[in-house]
């Protein structure tokens, strides 16, 4: 009798996602809407970004550390490298907290972004790092260790609770109906990671059932956004696995490529694997943004990527833009591993906080690889 009852329950599951997969899906950008918008952007080129003086993005959007003569500093050095975007992560919490103070900082942020000619990706879930979120003053960073304060969005309470997921739709719908005619945003990454389990670092604190609590929410997440009509495209980026073909497709993945307006993606490898997920992204003939990338220590650099990306006219969003309290210059062994003083290699971030650069050469590189994106930009819109 139990084991019919489960197995009656986990149809009821799969259909129950399938109807959400099916309803997200409906609304999807045609090809050629999806090819035609991309076709007014220049080349993208960016970075990750949280200001140095934030540990996480708690720290930088609640109303007193909110740092908007920080962000403007910082966005001026995107400007002089060519950057055109910069990908920012936002948390459901900050809504809860105060939807109306957190809209206008959201709003002085995209002002500071205008300001500069950067168009921001905006990221509204996260699964990686704490589980365990909390607003108020953040801890302060560990000593060496990378994104030693970064947090969830939903935490682990919230999406193990599904009487809380109407607050996650009305973070959803609030914030995307705030903004869905925005021009000066790029678009929407609903959920980054939506299926890392953090096994390095807070696996063992991680709910045990987390991929499938996530494979339930990622449609859902979809639609809510959807549901708002933005102007703007959705997507949500593949980070592992084989993606040769949709038979090789983890579920995860087929819910992220099947809903997504653009195709997005991670890859801190090499530029041969970097090429070889490009091509076996390319069947679904929609833009592509590589959403993060660069990680030294393991021969992801923008000398060996930029390239490769530019060829093919795929968006680059490096990882780190600034050290700062996220110490992401440290790697991600960081957590196993001690470090008493700076990393022999910075792993990820261009900048040290002074503004200096940490390798003079990458930064007249980069310059080099975007010098022609103005000229670029104008010849798409006569």
């Amino acid at each position: 009798m139990m084991r019919t009852i489960l197995k009656a329950a986990l149809v009821l599951l799969l259909c129950v996602q399938a109807t959400f997969a099916q309803q997200a899906a409906q609304g999807v950008w045609t090809t050629d809407k999806a090819n035609n918008w991309y076709k007014t952007q220049p080349w993208l080129v960016g970075s990750n970004y949280l200001p140095q003086s934030a540990i996480n993005q708690l720290e930088m959007w609640q109303a007193d550390t909110f740092d908007p003569k920080m962000i403007d500093k910082e966005m001026g050095w995107a400007e002089s490298l060519g950057f055109n975007t910069m990908r920012v992560f936002l948390h459901d919490k900050l809504w809860e907290q105060d939807a109306e103070g957190f809209k206008k900082r959201i709003n002085q942020f995209l002002d500071i972004c205008a300001k500069h000619k950067i168009k921001p990706l905006i990221v509204l879930f996260d699964s990686c790092w704490d589980p365990f979120p909390k607003l108020g003053k953040q801890r302060d960073p560990k000593p060496g260790v990378h994104n030693s304060g970064w947090v969830q969005n939903p935490g682990a309470d919230i999406l193990q609770d599904p009487s809380q997921y109407p607050k996650l739709e009305n973070y959803v719908k609030g914030v995307v109906t705030a903004f869905k005619n925005d021009q000066r945003i790029l678009g929407w990454d609903v959920w980054n990671e939506p299926d890392n389990t953090n096994a390095s670092s807070y696996g063992s604190q991680e709910p045990k059932n987390k991929v499938e609590l996530v494979l339930n929410l990622l449609p859902q997440v979809f639609t809510w956004a959807r549901s708002a009509s933005p102007s703007q495209p959705l997507t949500s980026g593949i980070w592992i696995g084989k993606w040769a073909s949709p038979d090789s497709l983890r579920p995860i993945e087929k819910v992220q490529i099947e809903n997504s307006d653009v195709i997005s993606f991670h890859n801190y490898d090499g530029p041969e694997k970097l090429e070889k997920r490009i091509k076996w992204l390319q069947q679904y003939n929609r833009p592509m943004l590589c959403t993060e990338y660069m990680a030294r220590g393991n021969k992801s650099t923008f000398q060996s990527s930029m390239p490769v990306l530019k060829k093919y006219k795929v968006a680059a969003m490096n990882w780190g833009f600034v050290a700062g309290k996220s110490n992401t210059n440290y790697p991600w062994d960081s957590w196993k591993k001690a470090y008493t003083g700076e990393p022999p290699i910075w792993f990820h971030d261009i900048f040290r906080p002074n503004g200096q650069p940490y390798k003079p050469e990458e930064v007249t590189y980069i310059r080099q690889m975007t010098k022609d994106q103005a000229s670029i930009q104008k010849k798409a819109k006569s």
